[in-house]
């Protein structure tokens, strides 16, 4: 049961990092097209996606509402942060509570172990053989 708590709450997590991630690309695609419309003839012709259906408006009627659809897209991004950091402050009090130890997380607070050879070579997870 403390388990399955545990995974639902590393799920909610992934998730809210997953959709804000999704939001930034998004919020990076409407910046980078408002650039783009501020630069060219405001009465020139423009085509804006409604609901799967191809509209065409003026880049004057269209801008604002880019615009507002970004501010829109800022906000949620800002609640969703505040949300994914919640989450991550629950998910370690629930790893304490419970004393939740993570498959390799032991292995990393070990300070690393000398093979004996004086290389001082430390093994990466970079996938490099060195002999």
């Amino acid at each position: 049961m403390v388990v399955a708590g545990f995974n639902r709450l590393r799920q909610e997590q992934r998730g809210l990092a997953s959709k804000a991630a999704e939001l930034e690309m998004e919020l990076s695609e409407h910046t980078l097209v408002i650039d783009t419309l501020r630069e060219v003839d405001q009465n020139r012709k423009c085509y804006r996606m409604v609901g799967g259906v191809l509209v065409e408006r003026t880049v004057k009627e269209v801008l604002p509402a880019l615009e507002n659809n970004k501010d829109q897209i800022n906000k949620i991004i800002e609640t969703l942060t505040v949300q994914l950091q919640t989450k991550g402050r629950e998910l370690n009090e629930f790893r304490e509570k419970h004393n939740i130890r993570l498959m390799g997380e032991d292995d990393q607070k070990q300070p690393p172990k000398d093979n004996g050879d004086g290389s001082g070579s430390k093994p990466s997870s970079a996938g490099v053989l060195v002999s």
